[in-house]
């Protein structure tokens, strides 16, 4: 008998991994920016000397930011192994089977790519 709740289970743990790579991702674009903006507030307020811009908050963010693509990438290939091992009946017949695949690698890729601005901005 084919039980679909099974293949739908493994589909919301992929999306919850991506979820969660992409807010691993947005702490990264924040702490990489945070020292940016920390140091343009006190050059607004005259307090210059004060707060100085690091590079290790770049580089911190940057890794973070990585970090979150790696995951994503990491677990589509969890879910498609995951996938594999399922008996044919317990996988549904659907009209886009490669659309959680391509969202993991499109969100994925997003990543790697605000990782590049990061780095080189």
């Amino acid at each position: 008998m084919s039980d679909p709740r099974v293949f739908f289970a493994a589909e919301r743990t992929l999306l919850a991994w991506v979820r969660s790579g992409v807010t691993i991702m947005a702490l990264g674009f924040v702490v990489a920016k945070f020292g940016l903006f920390l140091t343009l507030m006190s050059a607004a307020s005259g307090a210059a000397h004060l707060v100085h811009h690091h590079a290790w908050t770049d580089t911190l963010g940057v890794l973070l930011v990585v970090a979150g693509a790696i995951l994503i990438l990491a677990a589509q290939y969890n879910h498609h192994v995951y996938v594999r091992t399922l008996p044919q009946q317990d996988v549904p017949v659907m009209a886009l089977p490669w659309i959680t695949s391509a969202l993991s690698v499109s969100v994925a890729l997003c990543g790697l790519l605000l990782a590049i601005y990061l780095a080189l901005g």
